[in-house]
């Protein structure tokens, strides 16, 4: 089993101790950091992804990988300029105005993360002003919605409104997600996309970025 696999089983296993001895073992060995990062981190995250998508893996086992995966990442970032990053895309995400549901967004966060992709994190019980002056600031590709009560579901198509008014809305891709959202709900409020869940979310994401 080569370096590469080994870390990557590793980050599939939810091992920090190991992702972190094994990625400082690479480094010192003189691997490249960006090669440790696909091959290795990214590699194994992929397949925790698959796994997570078909039910054989479960959200606190997710959650252990992707801070494995972290560990490593934190080792290497000091070797790479920013500028060598690998980076899948940009994505805004946030819970609209009126809902604090914070799990299932972080879950989404950690995934996309793990896939390569750079999240601003707006949080909790975001207006729709919030994200067009985030939008105009951090000029993402992509917008993740997130709402866990029907009660809030509107403020999505809220937000979309107002990023239509503000002349941004074609500058984004826009997705949504939660318990109560449905394909229909996406359709009929004009998003770009719905995602049941984090894996799902990842795999839209890359797809809407081509």
């Amino acid at each position: 089993m080569s370096d590469f696999d080994t870390l990557a089983q590793i980050v599939i296993n939810g091992d920090f101790g190991g992702a972190k001895s094994q990625t400082q073992k690479m480094i010192d060995n003189g691997t490249d950091p960006i090669e440790i990062i696909n091959q290795g981190l990214m590699a194994g995250m992929n397949v925790v992804g698959v796994r997570f998508k078909a039910g054989d893996m479960y959200v606190p086992e997710v959650m252990m990988s992707a801070r494995a995966m972290s560990t490593g990442i934190e080792l290497v970032k000091p070797l790479i300029a920013e500028r060598d990053m690998p980076t899948a895309g940009k994505v805004l995400i946030g819970t609209v105005k009126g809902d604090l549901h914070d799990i299932g967004k972080k879950l989404v966060v950690m995934m996309m993360e793990s896939a390569g992709f750079e999240i601003v994190d707006l949080g909790v019980d975001i207006d729709p002003a919030t994200f067009v002056k985030a939008v105009r600031e951090h000029s993402p590709q992509i917008i993740g919605m997130s709402a866990l009560l029907t009660t809030t579901m509107l403020s999505m198509k809220d937000t979309i409104e107002a990023l239509t008014e503000a002349g941004l809305r074609d500058s984004v891709k826009i997705i949504i997600g939660g318990a109560p959202i449905t394909p229909g709900f996406a359709e009929q409020i004009g998003a770009d996309g719905y995602a049941p869940d984090a894996a799902a979310a990842t795999d839209l994401c890359r797809r809407l970025i081509g």
